[in-house]
């Protein structure tokens, strides 16, 4: 029977914190930060800076260009799939689970809608595949819609049957992301985008994905997310089985993170970065309250349209609303809220990662009066 190790929230805080390369020893390569953190968010809002910059920065510091991930994306050691900039090595890891698209066994609802939707419009996939064929890769205004059944959605999807179309074949492994127009995608073949290596048997290559996003989190529920599919990965059988001090049920944890030195630092977060990703997990561990207002009315937001969740040691502490004026090149800080009393030390740590914000920006910073 396996030892489950029981650890403190501080414990548990520290894990994850150094997992996600937030502590003191900063990475310094572009390429092997994602490799490490399995995959980074693409947001293109840019409130502040687009989330997987933002990301990257937290991380690097002001050595981090952007250039640095068009760079890699642009010649292919990375790679966009399904919303996620991923190392581009690990794409065998997903070819087997596109082949069996829409899915194995007895399908959900939603994967029997998407294959029958796709089987509707068989024409219409043909167009798109032999328009990229002859003139990839293109955006997805380029490709007409000579859809035959629209699709149908109570959401923002509805009648959107190009992108939904684009979505599914990226899902069935014959389209791919070749790099960007602009803020736009750029669309093509996968045969041209990927490379021409054997895909891992699906439970293989799941129990892999399994142990990196452990690796990457150091500390999740058995159940993890997965934002490749809707279905959460199962960690229940990599890591080590552990529980936290004041929190009910039990985690998986990467042994490699257990017993090792913590030292902390000040960082300024994207709201989509993987720490504070999972509200639940969040909250659990870190126990602070926080969401994503860009989607809510002015009125009813407490922090901001893009706050800015700050990090401080092993604990988050604040939201920084602020706002990038490109027009008139500054950093414009509306409010500091403090979840915390703040120390001079940690006043003094906000403050330097706001600079380092605004010059790493090229703009000057603006501090609330």
């Amino acid at each position: 029977m396996e030892e489950v190790h029981r650890l403190t929230r501080q414990e548990a805080r520290r894990i994850a914190v150094r997992a996600q390369l937030l502590d003191a020893a900063r990475p310094d390569d572009v390429v092997d930060t994602v490799r490490h953190l399995t995959q980074v968010q693409v947001d293109l809002t840019a409130a502040v800076a687009p989330s997987a910059d933002l990301v990257l920065w937290s991380r690097i510091g002001p050595s981090y260009d952007p250039a640095e991930l068009r760079d890699a994306l642009d010649e292919q050691r990375l790679v966009e799939l399904r919303g996620f900039v991923r190392p581009m090595v690990d794409l065998p890891l997903f070819r087997a689970e596109m082949a069996e698209w829409p899915g194995t066994g007895e399908l959900r609802d939603w994967q029997r809608y998407q294959g029958e939707w796709a089987r509707s419009n068989e024409s219409f996939c043909q167009d798109v595949l032999a328009l990229l064929r002859t003139d990839g890769p293109l955006v997805a205004a380029d490709l007409p819609d000579t859809s035959v059944v629209p699709w149908q959605s109570s959401g923002w999807n509805a009648n959107k049957n190009v992108a939904m179309l684009l979505d599914l074949l990226t899902m069935s492994g014959e389209v791919a992301v070749a790099g960007r127009r602009g803020r736009e995608r750029l669309w093509d073949l996968a045969s041209r985008v990927y490379p021409d290596e054997p895909a891992v048997p699906t439970p293989e290559a799941r129990r892999i994905r399994a142990e990196r996003l452990l690796r990457a989190m150091g500390i999740a529920r058995a159940r993890g997310p997965e934002e490749y599919s809707t279905v959460a990965l199962d960690l229940s059988e990599v890591g080590e089985p552990a529980v936290v001090e004041g929190v009910r049920g039990t985690w998986r944890v990467d042994p490699a993170q257990l017993g090792r030195p913590f030292r902390g630092r000040t960082a300024l977060l994207s709201p989509l970065d993987r720490l504070v990703a999972n509200r639940k997990r969040m909250t659990e561990l870190f126990e602070f309250d926080y969401q994503l207002e860009m989607y809510k009315p002015a009125s009813a937001r407490r922090w901001g349209y893009w706050a800015l969740p700050v990090l401080h040691g092993d604990r988050l502490v604040g939201k920084v609303d602020a706002t990038t004026d490109r027009d008139e090149g500054v950093l414009r800080v509306a409010a500091v809220h403090r979840d915390v009393a703040f120390t001079a030390a940690l006043e003094s740590g906000v403050r330097r990662e706001l600079d380092s914000l605004a010059r790493w920006l090229g703009v000057e910073l603006v501090l609330p009066d």
